[in-house]
């Protein structure tokens, strides 16, 4: 057997082991090292991993990991909650449309979907019990809802494949991310507003009969979570910082409005965020370290060329394989986290999309689109563990509302597979490369 194969059935049968993915794609490095090069070269392992978290852009994922902490800890939710009431008012399906509306404007801060879901569905899931939706649908929709995080600026996942991908401009996959991530939230609203509708849940009255929320009170205490993605996303075109002072600047600001606007947030909770983050943050960096021995051992091999290869000689029509890709990549995230998926594929993947002249970007965007229908399709759906433990409900009871809402978002990934410039039309406005 190659040395191709040792290190792939290596890795799958670690995988299948319930050895943690970091662990599995490390040890399946060496296995892989050991069955086609010289045992001299381990060796080389504390290098390979040393080399794989030493990258500067890098330092941007734990502060927006903060950043989603301190701006869920400083209350901006429930804020943002109320004052998106206070616009919609009560009415059918007026609840679903909030929780929609707040997880998209939580996705412009922390960047991380099961942080969003937790943070909305902390706020969200009572007054939509009491309004009459069922648990199950409402902690499924606001973990389809919470996905679109990974699309809408900053995104992790998106710092990681600029990462990944040699050549890539960050800010051109952050300004490509925002009108796809806004498409899949407008995508799940419709079938959400259509059930809500037609079982008849909320009504034209509030829930407990007290008044809604008046526009301009909840306009002034909204506004400075309103302003933070206006700050991230405006610093950077503006060119005042790069993408990795951007994430300084969201961590500082969000702590100034959790301790001295909102006053929900003391000083000593500080430690305990910088403590979350740094474990959260471990957890990622240490998956980027090991895989870096994968990544190459693969190389090395030529395993990433020998299997991009084959899925070239699959077929001569570009559309098609794109199609089997975002297969492979929508089952690959209903059991894997995006960090996962962008370090095991893309090595393979970069081959393929230069071969058929795919632009960058707009492959970045679609392979986000498809790990955020992953992150509430089971059996993993990371966000959809998380609102359901908050709603205190089985995760097989959502199965039924999550094929609906894995529906709705594979329209909107179609809508930018076919039509490319949804996503590059506004990175090309802006002057950023596209590649």
């Amino acid at each position: 057997m190659n040395p191709d194969l040792w290190m792939l059935l290596a890795f799958a049968g670690l995988l299948i082991a319930g050895v943690p993915v970091a662990f599995s794609l490390g040890l399946a490095g060496a296995v892989g090292i050991l069955a086609g090069l010289s045992p001299a070269m381990l060796a080389t392992l504390g290098t390979n991993t040393y080399n794989s978290i030493a990258k500067y852009p890098l330092i941007a994922i734990p502060l927006f990991i903060l950043t989603g902490l301190i701006f869920e800890r400083a209350g901006v939710a429930a804020r943002l909650v109320r004052f998106a009431q206070a616009l919609i008012g009560p009415r059918h399906g007026g609840l679903a449309l909030v929780a929609v509306l707040v997880c998209m404007i939580m996705g412009g801060m922390s960047g991380s979907g099961p942080a969003d879901a937790a943070a909305v569905a902390m706020v969200m899931l009572p007054s939509m019990t009491k309004a009459g939706y069922p648990k199950p649908f409402s902690a499924t929709l606001i973990a389809a809802s919470a996905s679109t995080a990974i699309l809408i600026p900053p995104s992790v996942a998106l710092i990681l494949y600029s990462i990944v991908v040699p050549g890539v401009d960050l800010r051109a996959l952050f300004a490509a991310g925002l009108f796809p991530g806004v498409l899949a939230g407008l995508a799940l609203l419709g079938p959400a507003l259509l059930v809500s509708r037609r079982h008849g849940w909320e009504g034209s009255t509030s829930v407990d009969g007290s008044e809604p929320p008046r526009v301009g009170e909840s306009f002034r205490q909204a506004l400075p979570a309103l302003f933070a993605p206006v700050l991230i996303l405006g610093g950077l075109r503006s060119g005042l910082f790069t993408p990795t002072e951007a994430a300084v600047v969201a961590v500082a600001y969000g702590a100034l409005v959790g301790l001295f606007l909102t006053r929900e947030m003391r000083w000593r909770d500080l430690w305990g965020l910088l403590g979350e983050a740094a474990v959260i943050s471990g957890v990622v960096m240490l998956i980027i370290a090991l895989a870096g021995i994968f990544a190459w051992a693969g190389t090395m091999l030529g395993t990433f060329r020998h299997l991009a290869e084959w899925i070239v000689g699959l077929s001569d029509s570009g559309p098609l394989l794109l199609v089997l890709i975002m297969l492979a990549v929508l089952v690959a995230g209903m059991l894997l986290d995006a960090i996962s998926i962008y370090l095991i594929m893309m090595p393979i993947l970069i081959p393929v999309m230069q071969h058929f002249g795919w632009n960058p970007v707009w492959f970045g965007i679609l392979l986000a689109m498809n790990i955020a229908i992953g992150q509430f399709t089971p059996p993993v759906a990371v966000n959809l563990m998380v609102t359901t433990e908050v709603a205190k409900v089985r995760l097989e009871q959502t199965v039924g509302w999550a094929l609906l809402f894995v529906a709705a978002m594979a329209g909107a990934l179609a809508l930018v597979a076919v039509f490319p410039e949804i996503a590059l039309w506004l990175p090309r406005v802006l002057g950023y490369n596209l590649g």
